[in-house]
C-alpha cells in the first residue's frame, strides 16, 4: 500500500505551483483561491442582537473545490495550512479548519515571509496550532467594517442616492481629502519679494561665462532675518518699492565674504520598504498606483518562472510595516555590498520601526536571495515587474551600506546693511548613493573656495515677485502617507481606498492629484459630519485601529470593541440620521441635449455599470441613453464602429455598435491595424500590440 502523502493548503495557485517544486512528491499543494467561506454579500451577515456574530457562508462558486479539499484532506495523513502570514491569511486557515474538521488547536499552520525552499521547509518542521487572538482581530475588523458599512449605507441610499457607501475608513480618507480642499479654496496668498545676488569669487575675470559663479539669497537687513510670511520670524519684504530699493542697492554695493563655515555633513541611507513607503515610492519614481504595486508584488512574492530555475519566490510577503530584517538575510546582504563595492561601502543596516504600534510579526520588504540582481531577472520578468524588483533589492541593498559624506560650506556675504546667505556642498563619498538614486537635492552643489574677508564681484541681482501657495493635494502616495501617520487603516487597506472612493465618484483623480466631487463633499460635509462625526473622526478611527491591534494581542476581545463601540454612539447616530435627517439632492449635472420624449435637458448620472444620460424630469419621464464612447476603430465584420463597453460585472471591454446584429467583441483596446501574419486587429496589451486572434503568436511594440 502506497505511503499517504501530506496535504498543504496555499492561497493562490501560483503560489503553490512554487511551493511544489520545493516539497516534491511526497506533498500535494492545493490552493483555497483565496477566502472559502465569507460573510454574505447581499446583506450584513451579523447578528447584531446575538452578540455581533457572524453569519460565515461558503464563498460561491467554490462547492466543487470544497469538495476536492475534503477529498485530499482525508486521504493525506497530515494536512499543513500555509495560507499568508498575516491576520487574514491566519482567519482563512481557522475557516478552512472549520470546513475539513480539524482541530485548531492543533499543530496543522505553518507559515514564511519568503517562498525559499530553506523558508517552506523550516515551516514544515515547526507546525503550530492556530493563532485565536490574530483570528479574532481579522473578525473585529470584518465584522466593525460591516456594521458601520452596512449600517450607514442604507440611510445614504434613503436620504440621497442609490449606490452610495460609506465606511470605517474610506469615509475617513474622504474627509481628509475634502479638509484639504477647503484649505485650498480657502486659502489666501500673500505677495512677497524674493531677493539674490549672483556672485563670483574671482574679480579679476570680467567675462561672466569664465568666471565661478554661485548664488546668495538675501538672508539679513540690518541684522533681522528676512523669511516668506506666515513662518515666525523677524520680517517679510511685501512691498515692491522696498523691493526695488533694496534690489538697486545691492546692484550698487560691494560684497565681502563676512564668514564661512565648513563641515562634513553624511545622508543616511533609508530603511528598507513597508508596504505604505513602496506603493508611495513606486509612485512616485514608477508611475505605478498602489493597486498596481501590490498586484505586481503579490506576483513577486508568490514566485515567477525564472530561466534555469524554475518558480522562485523573489520577495518577501509585501503587507507589512515593519522595516526588521533578519541576521542571515542582513549578513547575506552585506556579503554582497562588500564583494561588490569594498569594505568601505558595508553600513549598520540599523533601522527602527517609527510608530509603535508597528506589527513587527513580518520582515520589511526585501529580496528572497539578495544575490539575484536585477539585470540577472530581466529577460524572465515582464517590463513593470522587472522595475519593481529593482526598486526593491536597491532599496534593500542601500538599507546595508554606509551615508554618503559631503563637505558642505555656509557662507555669510556682506553689502552695506544686507546680508546674504551661500549653502553649497560637495560630494566627498557616495555611500548608498551608489545604488539607489535620490531626488536632486541631494547632488552636488558646490561653492567655490571662499575666504573670509575675500571681495566678491557682482554678477546680476534678481528681484522676484512670489506668492504663497496653499498645501498641494492629495496624489496617491500623499494619501497614503497622510493615513500611515494618523494612524488609519493598515497595509493591506491602503491600495484600494482610492480604487473605492473613485467608484462611488466622492473624488475624481487629475493629473495624479485627487480632488473632491460635489457628491463627496456632500455627503462627507452635509451627512458624514453632521450625523456621523465619529465615523469621520481622524483621531477616533486611529483609536478603533488601536483597539483592534490590542485584539491581535490578546488583550481584548474583539466583540467588546464592537459593543462598546456599537451600543455607545453608532446605534444611536444611525436611528437620528433615519428619522431626522432631511432627504439631500446631488448637484445634477445637465448637458446640453435634451430628452427626445419630454423636451427636459438630460442630465448625466452615475450608475453601477458606468455613466449614462437621464431625463432630469425623472420620475415623471423615465427616459435613459447611454453614453457612447468610441475607439475609432471599424469593426472587422461589418464595419461599424467599436466602442467601449461595460459587462455586468463593470468590466470594461470592447465591442460592436451594431450589436446585436454583430456579436464582435475584444477584452483590450483595439487599435485600426491589421495583423501581419493572420489579418485580423492587434490589441494593445501594456507597452506591446499583440493580435487578437489567439491562435496567433504576433507582437510588436507600440
Amino acid at each position: 500500500m502506497a505511503a499517504k502523502r501530506s496535504l498543504v493548503i496555499v492561497e493562490s495557485p501560483s503560489k503553490a505551483k512554487t511551493i511544489s517544486k520545493f516539497l516534491g512528491s511526497r506533498y500535494n499543494v492545493m490552493a483555497s483561491v483565496g477566502h472559502i467561506r465569507d460573510l454574505p454579500k447581499s446583506r450584513m451577515g451579523v447578528k447584531i442582537e446575538d452578540n455581533f456574530e457572524p453569519e460565515y457562508i461558503n464563498v460561491r462558486g467554490k462547492a466543487q473545490l470544497i469538495k476536492d479539499l475534503k477529498a485530499a484532506a482525508s486521504e493525506s495523513d497530515k494536512v499543513y495550512l500555509a495560507t499568508d502570514p498575516d491576520r487574514e491569511g491566519e482567519a482563512i486557515s481557522w475557516h478552512i479548519c472549520s470546513l475539513l474538521g480539524i482541530d485548531p488547536k492543533d499543530a496543522n499552520r505553518i507559515e514564511f515571509h519568503e517562498i525559499t525552499k530553506p523558508a517552506v521547509s523550516a515551516a514544515i518542521e515547526h507546525p503550530r496550532s492556530i493563532n485565536l487572538d490574530l483570528v479574532d482581530a481579522q473578525q473585529g475588523r470584518r465584522v466593525i467594517d460591516r456594521v458601520v458599512g452596512y449600517g450607514i449605507s442604507p440611510v445614504l441610499w434613503n436620504k440621497v442616492a442609490r449606490g452610495l457607501s460609506a465606511g470605517r475608513v474610506q469615509s475617513a480618507a474622504l474627509k481628509i481629502i475634502c479638509d484639504r480642499e477647503d484649505i485650498i479654496d480657502n486659502f489666501e496668498p500673500k505677495t512677497f519679494f524674493a531677493i539674490s545676488a549672483d556672485l563670483a569669487s574671482d574679480t579679476s575675470t570680467p567675462q561672466k561665462t569664465k568666471r565661478t559663479t554661485f548664488n546668495a539669497k538675501l538672508d539679513k537687513i540690518d541684522g533681522k532675518r528676512i523669511v516668506i510670511p506666515d513662518e515666525k520670524n523677524d520680517a517679510t519684504i511685501c512691498r515692491k518699492e522696498d523691493a526695488d530699493k533694496i534690489a538697486e542697492d545691492l546692484r550698487n554695493g560691494k560684497y565681502t565674504v563676512l564668514s564661512v563655515e565648513n563641515k562634513q555633513t553624511q545622508t543616511k541611507p533609508y530603511a528598507p520598504y513597508t508596504t505604505s513607503v513602496l506603493q508611495q515610492d513606486a509612485s512616485v519614481r514608477l508611475g505605478f498606483a498602489p493597486k498596481k504595486t501590490m498586484l505586481i508584488a503579490q506576483q513577486l512574492y508568490e514566485g515567477i518562472n525564472v530561466k534555469g530555475q524554475g518558480h522562485v519566490g523573489l520577495i518577501t510577503y509585501m503587507r507589512t510595516d515593519s522595516v526588521r530584517v533578519n541576521p542571515q538575510a542582513d549578513a547575506a546582504c552585506k556579503q554582497l555590498v562588500r564583494e561588490r563595492y569594498g569594505n568601505d561601502y558595508v553600513g549598520s543596516g540599523i533601522f527602527s520601526n517609527k510608530r509603535q504600534n508597528t506589527q513587527d510579526a513580518h520582515e520589511a520588504i526585501r529580496p528572497s536571495n539578495v544575490d539575484l540582481v536585477p539585470e540577472a531577472l530581466e529577460s524572465s520578468l515582464t517590463s513593470d515587474q522587472f522595475k519593481l524588483y529593482r526598486l526593491i533589492w536597491s532599496r534593500f541593498v542601500a538599507s546595508r551600506m554606509s551615508a554618503a559624506v559631503f563637505d558642505a560650506m555656509g557662507a555669510q556675504i556682506g553689502c552695506g546693511k544686507y546680508e546674504l546667505k551661500a549653502y553649497g556642498r560637495k560630494l566627498l563619498f557616495d555611500g548608498f548613493l551608489k545604488v539607489y538614486n535620490v531626488s536632486s537635492e541631494e547632488k552636488d552643489k558646490p561653492l567655490p573656495d571662499l575666504k573670509e574677508g575675500m571681495d566678491l564681484a557682482l554678477i546680476e541681482v534678481h528681484n522676484e515677485k512670489r506668492a504663497t501657495e496653499p498645501p498641494s493635494r492629495f496624489t496617491e502616495a500623499s494619501l497614503i502617507k497622510e493615513l500611515e501617520e494618523k494612524g488609519i487603516g493598515r497595509p493591506s487597506t491602503y491600495a484600494p481606498i482610492v480604487s473605492t472612493l473613485t467608484e462611488r465618484k466622492y473624488i475624481v483623480k487629475e493629473k495624479k492629484v485627487l480632488m473632491p466631487t460635489d457628491l463627496g463633499k456632500l455627503v462627507t460635509k452635509n451627512v458624514m459630519e453632521v450625523y456621523f462625526p465619529e465615523v469621520v473622526d481622524v483621531e477616533f478611527t486611529s483609536r478603533m485601529e488601536e483597539d483592534l491591534d490590542k485584539v491581535a494581542e490578546g488583550k481584548v476581545a474583539w466583540k467588546k470593541v464592537i459593543g462598546d463601540y456599537y451600543n455607545g454612539s453608532l446605534k444611536k447616530e444611525i436611528d437620528q440620521a433615519r428619522a431626522n435627517m432631511e432627504k439631500v439632492k446631488p448637484k445634477v449635472e445637465l448637458t446640453e441635449e435634451l430628452c427626445p420624449q419630454c423636451g427636459k435637458p438630460l442630465a448625466l448620472k452615475h450608475g453601477r455599470f458606468g455613466d449614462f444620460l437621464a431625463c432630469s424630469d425623472f420620475p415623471k419621464c423615465r427616459y435613459t441613453k447611454s453614453i457612447i464612447t468610441s475607439t475609432g476603430v471599424k469593426c472587422p465584420k461589418c464595419g461599424s464602429e467599436i466602442i467601449v463597453k461595460r459587462s455586468r460585472k463593470g468590466k470594461t471591454f470592447y465591442g460592436c455598435s451594431n450589436y446585436p446584429s454583430c456579436d464582435q467583441v475584444y477584452w483590450y483596446k483595439p487599435v485600426q491595424k491589421e495583423c501581419p501574419k493572420c489579418g485580423s486587429l492587434l490589441v494593445e496589451r501594456g507597452r506591446s500590440l499583440v493580435c487578437s486572434n489567439p491562435d496567433c503568436d504576433h507582437r510588436e511594440k507600440k
